[in-house]
């Protein structure tokens, strides 16, 4: 095999592409963990906003029912 100044040239080219690719992937890989905590979030957020709004509904239901209870009675 030879190792003349082409083929030093070409594993020099060949060790920098490996090197983007390397900070590439980690790149990737932050990216991926930070939206994957992001998703995570959003719906821990999503169920809270479900059970405030189941909430809400009951309570709307009950002063409904209160309602109907003092026009039944007038």
């Amino acid at each position: 095999m030879e190792t003349g100044p082409d083929m030093i040239a070409e594993l020099r080219a060949l060790a920098a592409k490996v090197e983007t690719l390397a900070q590439r992937v980690q790149r990737l890989a932050e990216e991926n963990r930070s939206l994957r905590l992001q998703q995570e979030q959003l719906a821990n957020d999503r169920s809270q906003l479900l059970a405030k709004n189941e909430q809400a509904r009951s309570r709307v239901e009950a002063m409904i029912a209160r309602l109907k209870s003092l026009e039944q009675h007038t």
